[in-house]
């Protein structure tokens, strides 16, 4: 039996690194500061480490040379996912340019409502350590944290030391939208959270109401999404006086059409506290499942996030031309590569397409694709990086056990290699 401390989280999104571990030969249990998040994907058991091919057990070799046959004719295969450290990102973008293969994030369809907002007209956000230290205001709309990363209060709300305030008692949270799950948002003290609840459908117009408010904008109603303009007046009046608001929202909950349209509206309340009074800074949650990641690698490799097509020889970014599930759903792709090594329940989409799945051991697939490669897990199986949610902090993962399993990066460079 080994006792770890001081392990970094790859799969809660906000760096968690102060989890203790025990590791009994493959099992790994979560002793300290584990989480509904976390604790879960630490402790899920290995239940197979042999590759196959039909499903049938083959050999690593004979299952790479496999999946580099399947892809070697290929005219249009797409590489989904993309649930990897830094070295495996890297690694699918190699196989992508050898294949002429689209990369495509999975979580990519709620990151765009994010980047087309920032290509649009810019954002102003923070870092997780700024919130820890300033923040004595802080907005939450249409999500709740807490079901997101359980510890996020904990660690960045109701820290016992801040560089610039004399108490947490100082914070105030706002929730917009959402109503909390639990009682993470209230202060140790018992400061509750002020809650401002409306149908998500609502949340564009809610939005739209306190943009005008902070902009000082005559209004003609009284309320919206059954709240008061009053009450969302006293938000506006709140983000003025706050030494430091910070706005957060995750672009994945935002589940209305156009959604980018209401993140660009955020942005701008950020934009405009800033230029009448005071500080503020968004935040967008996000970094599950390696997508801060992927898109951090791809846009050093490319210049864009993870969503382009290295078809032509070179890369070419679309954020809804490229959208691998919609290709496949067309009929515009011939080949499917699967890299998942975080969720062993993110499974592909079902399709008739020859299908080379990279996964988490264990992974319940609903067919049994063409090759399965079951891989180490980050943080657990081998040593790697990741981004927190935050893109400013490369974590530097752990192994923790010897299961014998390759990391993703060494599958993928082998298939390329193999092509």
């Amino acid at each position: 039996m080994t006792e770890i401390t001081e392990v970094p989280s790859p799969f809660c999104g906000i760096g968690t690194d102060d989890l203790s571990i025990k590791v009994e030969g493959l099992a790994v249990t979560v002793t300290a500061n584990g989480c509904a998040v976390n604790t879960p994907a630490f402790e899920q058991p290995i239940s197979d480490t042999a590759p196959r091919i039909a499903g049938q057990t083959a050999s690593l070799e004979a299952a790479v040379a496999k999946a580099a046959e399947l892809l070697r004719d290929t005219r249009q295969p797409v590489i989904g996912g993309c649930a990897t450290d830094v070295n495996g990102m890297r690694a699918l973008l190699a196989l992508a340019d050898k294949a002429g293969a689209v990369v495509d994030n999975i979580n990519f369809n709620a990151a765009r409502r994010n980047l087309l907002a920032m290509q649009d007209s810019g954002w102003m956000n923070t870092t997780l350590a700024e919130v820890k230290n300033r923040c004595d205001l802080l907005l939450i709309i249409g999500t709740d944290p807490e079901v997101f990363a359980p510890r996020f209060f904990e660690r960045f709300l109701w820290n016992e030391h801040a560089m610039f305030l004399e108490s947490t008692d100082q914070r105030d949270v706002i929730y917009l939208g959402k109503t909390p799950a639990g009682k993470a948002a209230v202060s140790p003290t018992g400061k509750t959270p002020t809650v401002l609840a409306c149908d998500d459908a609502d949340l564009p117009d809610v939005v739209a109401v306190l943009s005008a408010l902070v902009r000082n904008q005559p209004l003609q109603v009284e309320t919206v999404g059954n709240i008061a303009v009053s009450a969302l007046q006293k938000v506006a009046d709140r983000l003025r006086q706050a030494r430091y608001g910070v706005v957060l929202w995750s672009a994945g909950k935002l589940a209305f059409e156009h959604a980018e349209l209401t993140v660009q509206t955020i942005c701008n309340i950020v934009k405009d506290i800033n230029m009448q009074a005071t500080r503020c800074s968004g935040l967008p949650l996000g970094g599950k499942e390696g997508d801060y990641t992927a898109n951090q690698v791809c846009g050093w490799t490319t210049g864009y996030p993870a969503r382009v097509n290295f078809a032509r020889g070179y890369p070419e970014y679309d954020p809804f031309l490229f959208d691998s599930q919609a290709m496949i759903a067309n009929g515009e792709a011939d080949a499917l590569v699967w890299v998942q090594a975080y969720n062993a329940t993110a499974t592909p989409p079902r399709t008739g397409l020859p299908t080379i799945v990279v996964g988490r051991s264990g992974m319940q697939l609903e067919a049994e694709p063409d090759v399965f490669i079951p891989v180490g897990t980050p943080g657990i199986d081998h040593a790697g990086h990741v981004y927190r949610m935050d893109s400013v902090v490369a974590l530097r993962l752990k192994k923790l056990r010897d299961s014998g399993l390759p990391s993703t990066a060494e599958v993928l460079n082998a298939i390329e290699q193999a092509l």
